[in-house]
């Protein structure tokens, strides 16, 4: 069974946002690289079909898979590098409350998958909107 992670979204208020910032510092090919401070112990279960769930102003919003977890430098300079897939996948939005840093998150906890289809081109703020009320 597949381990995740969870982390807050700082700076992004929406995928949309996520996404135009990597647009912003990320050139053509280049691998999307989370880092952090810590690297993961238990990094080996995360790549074994693991994926990141990001936070996003209390709501979990989407998913990316992760696909390797390295950590660069010695000592106190130590970080971890994440390895994360281009692909960005929108789950159904769950509730979180804030937290620091990155926490672990089992697969029996993590939020499903939404259809490509079911979402639509619907924004984002009406969507979450709609879910809120019971109506999507």
């Amino acid at each position: 069974m597949a381990l995740h992670m969870i982390k807050l979204v700082v700076g992004a208020a929406t995928i949309e946002d996520l996404l135009d910032w990597r647009a912003g510092h990320a050139g053509p090919g280049d691998p999307w690289i989370l880092r952090t401070r810590m690297t993961p112990k238990r990094g080996a279960e995360m790549v074994d079909g693991g994926s990141i769930y990001r936070v996003f102003k209390g709501v979990i919003l989407c998913r990316q898979r992760i696909l390797a977890v390295n950590t660069v430098g010695e000592g106190a300079a130590a970080r971890c590098e994440i390895t994360l897939d281009e692909q960005i996948v929108r789950v159904a939005p769950t509730p979180r409350r804030a937290f620091q840093g990155w926490r672990y998150l089992e697969a029996c906890d993590a939020p499903p998958d939404l259809d490509a289809e079911a979402f639509g081109e619907a924004p984002e703020e009406l969507a979450r909107q709609l879910r809120e009320i019971g109506a999507w």
